[in-house]
């Protein structure tokens, strides 16, 4: 008698998990996102190559371009077709400049891949690629002609990278624009503890924290190196002459960005750099656009 009992115990299951299946699978289908908001705007004329390792498209603006060009390093994930996204921040400064009827810069954006970090070349093999970036920058020029002022805007991943190309390189660029950049107080060869309390001080994300720990121990050899690249570290050397920098980060970065992003606008002005410093509510990569399309602009 037991066996029939169980086995009719076993089909209720089988059906009850059937039907929350259907369920579940039926909210989520109801529930789903079914499009993207995008931004109503003139997309700019776009033209791409290759010079090595270095992918790059170039955006000019429908309306004509100032003579400025703006190098766009783009956030993890993504690629140098970006700029024309119109889901995406880029979108939305284009329109901006187009509501403004203003006159756009030559917008260049640079990828080495999905994921990289701009170093000088060091103890890793992934290194070097802000050796061979500032190497290739010339060439890409003469195809497209010389700036009348040549400037940085980046997010995130590019954020970071923005800041260590400009400020190592600070006769190069005019301006630097970084949004919610990777800059952080904590070493990524500080001990764990030291990160530990980092992730409770900033309230960033652990599985985040740690996975940005292992991006730069891939192109980052030791703590020497590391200092070579730190944006808290080159602001040190800084004077009144380096780019001016636009800083802007949400308080509640899930990358943990805010604490290191505003030490760096704090000590930026310390050293007389002209620094443009936008915290925000909201989270990671929140973004003013008007004040970041305007500083391009200005």
């Amino acid at each position: 008698m037991k066996a029939p009992r169980l086995e009719k115990r076993a089909r209720y299951l089988l059906s009850a998990l059937a039907v929350v299946a259907l369920l579940w699978f039926g909210w989520t289908e109801l529930t789903r996102t079914r499009g993207d908001q995008k931004v109503v705007f003139q997309p700019a004329a776009k033209t791409c190559g290759v010079d090595g390792p270095l992918r790059y498209c170039v955006y000019r603006a429908v309306g004509g371009v100032n003579g400025d060009i703006v190098y766009h390093l783009h956030g993890r994930g993504l690629d140098e077709g970006v700029w024309n996204d119109d889901t995406y921040f880029t979108a939305m400064l284009q329109a901006r400049w187009q509501a403004q009827g203003a006159t756009a810069p030559t917008v260049v954006t640079l990828s080495y891949g999905p994921t990289w970090l701009l170093t000088p070349k060091g103890g890793k093999a992934d290194s070097g690629l802000l050796d061979d970036m500032m190497r290739r920058l010339p060439a890409i020029e003469a195809r497209i002609g010389q700036p009348r002022r040549r400037m940085l805007l980046g997010e995130s991943m590019g954020g970071l990278n923005v800041l260590v190309a400009g400020l190592s390189h600070p006769s190069e660029f005019a301006k630097v624009a970084a949004l919610c950049p990777g800059v952080y107080v904590d070493s990524p060869f500080a001990s764990l503890s030291t990160l530990a309390a980092a992730l409770r001080r900033t309230g960033a994300n652990p599985k985040i924290a740690f996975g940005v720990r292992t991006l730069a121990r891939t192109y980052i050899a030791d703590e020497v190196e590391w200092r070579r690249v730190s944006p808290l570290a080159l602001i040190d050397q800084a004077t009144p002459r380096y780019p001016k920098l636009y800083l802007s980060c949400g308080l509640y970065d899930a990358y943990g960005n805010f604490e290191g992003t505003e030490r760096l606008a704090r000590a930026a002005r310390e050293h007389g750099v002209e620094t443009e410093w936008t915290p925000l509510y909201g989270g990671h990569c929140a973004t003013d656009v008007n004040s970041v399309a305007d500083f391009l602009l200005r």
